[in-house]
């Protein structure tokens, strides 16, 4: 048992592993954002477009009864098929997928601008022309085949 409460500890502190904890916090604080934006900013444009169409309130009372409206609906306890609440989730969906391919395409071009490549590392190594091993670039002495290296 405390072999298994070890490694889950181990797993739990990885780095990948905080770093997915604070994405869905800041996840979960965007998804209200945009929650916000669609429901506040997207819907009404959208149900002047379809002539005051209101999403909120477009159901199907499953008991046969009308209703104006969902809260009256809800309000009676009728079961009901809520597709208008189903319609905005989808409008919500889309934004935020739009939106978040937007922020990975400015980091990944943000992330070529400072990402220079490395200059390349000053060479460690030479091959042995005798015995063709790697050797230390400063041996004027091969340790395998015990040839005399020139100075090339």
């Amino acid at each position: 048992m405390k072999k298994i409460l070890k490694e889950f500890r181990e797993f739990a502190v990885q780095g990948n592993m905080i770093d997915m904890a604070v994405g869905m916090i800041i996840g979960a604080a965007f998804k209200d954002l945009v929650n916000s934006l669609v429901s506040d900013m997207v819907m009404p444009v959208i149900g002047l477009f379809t002539g005051k169409l209101d999403f909120s309130n477009m159901f199907i009372s499953l008991n046969g009864e009308h209703y104006a409206t969902l809260a009256e609906a809800q309000a009676a306890a009728a079961p009901t098929v809520n597709y208008g609440l189903f319609i905005t989730e989808i409008i919500n969906f889309v934004i935020m997928a739009f939106v978040i391919f937007m922020v990975v395409k400015q980091l990944n071009r943000a992330k070529k601008i400072f990402d220079k490549p490395a200059a390349p590392a000053a060479a460690t190594e030479k091959e042995c022309p005798y015995c063709k091993t790697k050797i230390n670039i400063h041996a004027t002495r091969c340790p395998h085949c015990t040839s005399v290296l020139e100075d090339q």
